[in-house]
């Protein structure tokens, strides 16, 4: 069974589908802020924030058709400073700075109900337990997997089985190692050297196979294309003790493929409703609404060049028979001069 494509934590996109808005499998609902202004693009306008383990969900109350969805892996920092709301005027607001696709994206959350700082610890917390967990879900080569000549433990992970003589086929005469089966990951680390070593999350596994190769028959895992798309291969004898190892990886990548385990450890003080129960159908009334500007036309009121070392190379553009500076990707001239906000 193939997990989809995860994309909730490592992509930005502007006024998604009501499905993409779903929580995906494994998904949590951390907490949801009522009457919070998305000021950068949507300023005076209240909305609803909606924290969960992956990413940021802003919808406009009026309008949900107009959101975001700012996935955590993108963000680059996040501070606090003041800002100049159109509802509460010149006050502190949470400040989202992303980069995706080589484009950076600024966010600017302001909570229109004062004296709460809830909106700043919450997404600031989760944030952070965010980025101390990766190893559940990013491929892993030469981490801090091995401790004592046995795997490492994640919060919440079990280890199902552990196998030796197992050869990893990287190079020519192979290396002998130990493998570990968990719920959430295949772990292997050469014998030799424990520092040789490789961690698969089972959300980047893309196939599990058994193949011939010039050692023989092997175990072959293949990872997505978020991993780097690594043919993993391993030697592993009696082939019926291979076979076993296939049947349980495959089994167990089936069983997380229901109920990923993506680690962000967080503590609720109450429990969100569910997430039909949190966005409004749209409110009907007879103002004739433009539905004729790209997703492009959104994205240009977040771009921000803050940070950048330099600026792009100098193209010819044929639109105006003048050189200009590159453009981000994905963006026209026309979209900069017509940002449609």
């Amino acid at each position: 069974m193939t997990l989809d494509v995860l994309w909730e934590d490592r992509d930005v996109r502007f006024d998604i589908s009501r499905t993409q808005m779903q929580l995906r499998p494994g998904e949590k609902l951390i907490d949801k802020l009522d009457s919070i202004e998305d000021t950068k693009g949507n300023n005076g306008d209240r909305g609803r924030l909606l924290v969960t383990n992956l990413r940021l969900i802003w919808h406009a109350l009026s309008l949900p058709r107009i959101n975001l969805s700012v996935g955590y892996n993108c963000v680059l920092n996040v501070t606090t400073r003041v800002a100049n709301s159109k509802i509460r005027g010149p006050t502190e607001a949470l400040y989202v700075l992303t980069k995706c696709n080589n484009t950076r994206f600024e966010f600017i959350f302001t909570n229109l109900v004062p004296g709460t700082p809830r909106l700043f610890t919450s997404v600031i917390a989760v944030h952070r337990a965010y980025e101390t967990s990766k190893m559940y879900r990013d491929l892993k080569l030469r981490g801090a997997v091995i401790k004592n000549k046995s795997i490492d433990l994640l919060p919440d992970e079990q280890l199902y089985t552990k196998g030796d003589g197992v050869w990893n086929l990287s190079s020519d005469q192979g290396n002998l190692g130990t493998f570990f089966i968990t719920n959430v990951r295949v772990v292997w680390h050469a014998n030799m050297n424990e520092a040789f070593n490789v961690s698969v999350p089972y959300i980047q596994i893309k196939s599990v196979k058994v193949r011939d190769s010039k050692f023989g028959v092997a175990l072959v895992i293949e990872t997505s294309n978020q991993s780097g798309n690594y043919v993993l291969g391993f030697r592993i004898d009696p082939v019926e003790k291979l076979q076993n190892f296939m049947k349980e990886i495959s089994s167990l990548h089936k069983i997380y493929s229901v109920n990923p385990v993506f680690g962000v450890q967080f503590v609720s003080e109450s429990v969100p409703e569910n997430l039909d129960q949190l966005t409004i159908a749209p409110i009907q009334d007879d103002v004739d609404i433009d539905t004729s500007s790209s997703k492009a036309d959104a994205m240009a009121a977040y771009i921000t060049e803050g940070g950048k070392n330099k600026d792009r190379p100098p193209v010819y553009s044929e639109e105006i028979g003048l050189a200009i500076e590159q453009l981000p990707e994905k963006f026209t001239l026309a979209d900069l001069w017509n940002p449609g906000i």
